[in-house]
């Protein structure tokens, strides 16, 4: 099963990506770890297109993130795009509590960048928060229109409005491949 979590920033694609994957026993793979390296500089295309396509070679995973420009490669064997689509409010509560939290616990972000969350980054132009803020609507709309792009009819498309819904999704997911041993498309069932 190939699985593929999106959403605004502080939609909780981590945390559903992180428990699909526990529950299903398969790869996690977090995009943001692909892209930023050391001091919080960018991966150039080239190098993010490369970690990506390799870290998708796995028979099976659960990806985190969204990064439009990779939607050709990470679609190509996708069977599942999950879409985390929750209130601007909700999305910035969580933000905020998630940006504050790794502000004070200091923790690195991604092995081996060093990369943390400070108060002085959640107060800046950088801010995960101003982003949330300045993103979450055009987000909204171009995902809507990816969802419903008619080339994608052959992978599964689920949208979770509320935390409800997305364990609702998470039951139905780990269920099928409980008792299925896999996920079957030929199979597919109505979600909420």
């Amino acid at each position: 099963m190939k699985i593929n979590v999106i959403g605004t920033s502080g939609s909780g694609k981590s945390t559903l990506a992180k428990t699909l994957a526990d529950k299903l026993d398969i790869p996690y793979i977090q995009m943001d770890q692909l892209f930023w390296q050391p001091h919080w500089q960018e991966s150039s295309d080239e190098e993010f297109f490369s970690k990506l396509e390799e870290a998708l070679l796995q028979q099976a995973w659960v990806l985190d993130g969204n990064y439009r420009r990779t939607n050709e490669i990470k679609w190509r064997d996708v069977d599942l795009i999950i879409w985390l689509n929750y209130s601007l409010s909700r999305t910035l509560y969580r933000a905020i509590k998630r940006a504050i939290s790794r502000a004070l616990s200091q923790e690195e972000l991604w092995p081996g960048t060093g990369n943390r969350e400070s108060f002085a980054r959640l107060f800046s132009a950088d801010s995960v928060v101003l982003h949330t803020l300045k993103t979450h609507r055009r987000n909204q709309k171009e995902i809507a229109a990816m969802m419903a792009c008619k080339n994608l009819t052959h992978i599964e498309r689920v949208e979770a409005r509320t935390p409800q819904e997305a364990s609702k999704v998470i039951e139905r997911i780990t269920g099928d491949a409980k008792t299925s041993h896999g996920f079957c498309p030929e199979a597919k069932k109505a979600v909420p």
